[in-house]
């Protein structure tokens, strides 16, 4: 199945704790089903100190569930995506205004 969801794709959470939350996708993994958003569900994380680095609590972005995330469309709100050929090529279209992503 295609990807309705893409790496730097403008998206806005829809449950858990970080509801409401905005971010660009820096990653996305189809197999698990997941993407990383940047400062969207952070955790702490520690790391030892090296001989190139300090350590310490590095704050790291977790995965979020795909279908726990929305595309934001041109309007800034929520939208779900569906897809339509265009000259030959298939591309993916925000439902609620009807333009392409």
């Amino acid at each position: 199945m295609a990807a309705k969801l893409k790496k730097g794709d403008k998206v806005v959470v829809l449950a858990g704790k970080d509801k409401g939350k905005e971010g660009e996708i820096s990653s996305v993994d189809p197999k698990s089903g997941k993407a990383i958003i940047d400062g969207v569900n952070v955790a702490v994380r520690h790391t030892r100190q090296s001989q190139t680095d300090q350590g310490g609590r590095v704050p790291t972005a977790m995965p979020v569930q795909l279908s726990n995330l929305a595309l934001l469309d041109g309007n800034g709100k929520a939208t779900r995506v569906g897809f339509r050929m265009e000259d030959g090529n298939k591309v993916r279209f925000a439902k609620s205004t009807g333009e392409t992503v």
